[in-house]
């Protein structure tokens, strides 16, 4: 029995997949400006160098993204997507940029998983028509921060939404079903992306997130930005290790669209 057919849940599955065939086309949903490069920034490093046009839709503003209680929001916001456009530009390494990056500028802190923005979302998955989605797994224990839980409900009904002919008619788009749904931050995860070559590309791109570099990263001296790549390296090779791979980024894998 599938996940998805109504009746029992299915027999768990035994073992991890590991590496995806690359995508023509993939779409990550990230919650905030930087979320997909912490997520599955080597993975989307990986399958741009083999050709794959990788798009990123951001859902909120990242307006407050930051410590300083007298910041210039608004300036904020304009400075959080030139760094998206930025980052997702150095995820392609020298490749030609073949994506797009798409902001619903939802107000940060505030994103709800409403009818309404599942309608955005499942609009650009039926523009960009996507082989792979990737997103913020929902399900995640004890998550605190509430853009991520919605952002992952969002880009999961959004699927649903998008692959079928009568939601959303009105957008006057084709449905499309893409062929797998990867969860980052999963508690259960399944499917491992071997990246080792791509962490120096991964963590190019997190810095190009300047503004977060205090308040996410906790890096405001060269030695704390050395600690942050190291941390970065170290939880990549951790993963990766657990499966034979020099490193890895993993995810739950759901491919009963």
């Amino acid at each position: 029995m599938a996940a998805n057919e109504p009746g029992q849940p299915p027999v768990a599955r035994s073992g991890w997949t590991i590496d995806l065939h690359v995508p023509a086309v993939a779409l990550a949903i990230g919650a905030h400006p930087d979320d997909v490069e912490f997520g599955a920034g080597a993975t989307l490093a990986k399958w741009a160098a083999h050709g794959c046009a990788v798009h990123h839709l951001v859902l909120t503003d990242g307006s407050k993204g930051t410590w300083n209680p007298d910041a210039d929001i608004a300036a904020l916001r304009v400075t959080r997507q030139a760094e998206q456009r930025e980052a997702a530009r150095r995820l392609s390494d020298g490749e030609p940029y073949a994506g797009t990056v798409t902001f619903l500028e939802q107000i940060d802190g505030e994103l709800e998983s409403s009818i309404a923005l599942r309608g955005e979302v499942a609009r650009c998955i039926r523009t960009v028509r996507p082989d792979v989605v990737l997103g913020h797994d929902p399900w995640k224990r004890y998550r605190l921060h509430p853009d991520h839980r919605h952002a992952g409900l969002l880009a999961c009904d959004a699927v649903v939404a998008a692959r079928d002919p009568h939601f959303f008619r009105e957008h006057g788009l084709a449905p499309h079903r893409p062929t797998t749904l990867l969860l980052w931050e999963a508690d259960e995860p399944d499917h491992a992306e071997s990246v080792q070559p791509f962490i120096a590309t991964k963590v190019g791109a997190l810095e190009a997130h300047v503004s977060q570099f205090e308040s996410t990263m906790h890096a405001v001296s060269d030695d704390e930005l050395a600690e942050f790549r190291s941390r970065i390296v170290d939880r990549l090779t951790a993963l990766g290790s657990a499966h034979g791979l020099g490193a890895a980024e993993v995810f739950k894998r759901i491919d009963d669209l």
